[in-house]
């Protein structure tokens, strides 16, 4: 056992949110998560905050000083990092060292984000600049993010016969998952005709097969054993932790890059594997043992192609897997069941903590609507610009 438990979870709504800051969006999190775990800030000994490019009062993003300064000023240790995607699963991993080297008891880990409207731009005041790697994919080639997902989904069709059919079902399932999620934002099931009639946006993935931008925030209480031992509430176990940084030789489509010298062994999108793998490790699990898996699914592929590559199902099975429910809630292994990033649109730095967040209230039996029958092991994958990796195992 790790020593370290969540004994809190709470989220606000993801949306479009034109009034609140987001410095209001995150303390409306973590109070939802302190009341979730029956603490106040008076507990608190750590913040640890998933720092942001696009909004924030000090300096780069959410900033965890600021958070404190508008909440409880009693000297606890703040830390900020960074990770884009993947860094609520950094703060998660660095809040997780400081409770198991003993250096605090109760830390909160907090992910908010205000994303700008269409597709991410360069950070406030940046300017255009030919020596960018972002300005050169963007601008002179024409390779938003998309583009890098639709040619995996292109090699898919070749490699497996996937079918339009199959890549409209994988946006179904998570929009039945999302019917009854409050938090979602997308909470409305669709058809593959829908799917398929929404605009392409690059072939083969239309509009509906690719996770918007969204606003949103979630936040969790981490303590220790001791804490976890006296509490009212009823915590669930971090089994294991994992971040990773990809590796040299990766054949997936690098974003700004679009080849790189691949190497025979390097698997796809190796930060995400790395991490999963330590984390798994870790928690002492094989891939049976997990009821639950939350993975970002920013498109339509990445639902057929993550548990492939994360090692549940063999490569190519995705679509008979999906086609047949065994991603289903109430199936051999719950695929994102609070509906995923297609459901919810992305709002960077919080959405791996969302994950954790769903983890959480699945091993406890509180996802109303959508629970996984007899949940015990909930696992995350998630993937960040700049190839990093984070995975988190729970148990209860």
């Amino acid at each position: 056992m790790s020593g370290v438990h969540i004994l809190g979870a709470g989220a606000i709504p993801w949306g479009k949110q034109p009034v609140m800051t987001q410095l209001q969006m995150a303390l409306e999190a973590i109070n939802a998560a302190l009341r979730d775990a029956e603490l106040n800030w008076n507990d608190v000994d750590g913040v640890v905050a998933a720092s942001s490019r696009f909004e924030g009062g000090m300096g780069w993003g959410l900033h965890a000083n600021e958070i404190v300064q508008a909440a409880s000023e009693r000297g606890v240790p703040c830390i900020n990092v960074g990770g884009a995607c993947a860094a609520g699963a950094i703060a998660f991993q660095t809040a997780f060292s400081m409770l198991a080297s003993g250096q605090s008891e109760t830390v909160v880990v907090i992910g908010a984000e205000r994303m700008p409207k269409g597709f991410i731009p360069r950070p406030p005041g940046g300017a255009d600049d030919i020596t960018d790697n972002d300005f050169l994919r963007w601008v002179t080639m024409g390779l938003t993010n998309p583009a890098y997902w639709a040619m995996e989904a292109q090699r898919r069709i070749y490699d497996y016969k996937t079918t339009h059919e199959s890549l409209a079902e994988a946006v179904m399932l998570m929009r039945r998952n999302a019917v009854h999620n409050p938090n979602a934002r997308f909470r409305k099931s669709v058809t593959a005709a829908e799917v398929l009639a929404s605009p392409m946006v690059t072939d083969p993935l239309h509009l509906l097969q690719i996770c918007p931008v969204s606003d949103g925030a979630a936040a969790l209480i981490l303590c220790s054993e001791k804490v976890a031992a006296r509490a009212a509430r009823k915590s669930v176990e971090v089994a294991g932790v994992g971040i990773a940084s990809g590796t040299y030789g990766d054949p997936a489509h690098r974003i700004p890059t679009v080849g790189g010298s691949v190497k025979s062994g390097v698997p796809h999108t190796s930060e995400v594997m790395s991490a999963a793998e330590k984390a798994m490790a870790m928690a002492g699990v094989e891939h049976d043992d997990v009821d639950v898996l939350e993975m970002a699914d920013n498109t339509a592929w990445h639902l057929l192609a993550w548990p492939e590559m994360l090692g549940f199902v063999e490569p190519g099975q995705g679509d008979w897997m999906l086609q047949n429910h065994k991603y289903d809630v109430d199936g051999e292994l719950a695929l994102n069941p609070s509906g995923g990033f297609l459901s919810f649109g992305e709002a960077t730095t919080a959405q791996a903590v969302l994950q954790i967040c769903e983890l959480v209230w699945q091993l406890r039996g509180e996802a109303v609507g959508r629970q996984v029958p007899s949940a015990r092991v909930g696992m995350s994958a998630v993937l960040g610009l700049g190839a990093n990796g984070g995975s988190v195992v729970l148990k209860r």
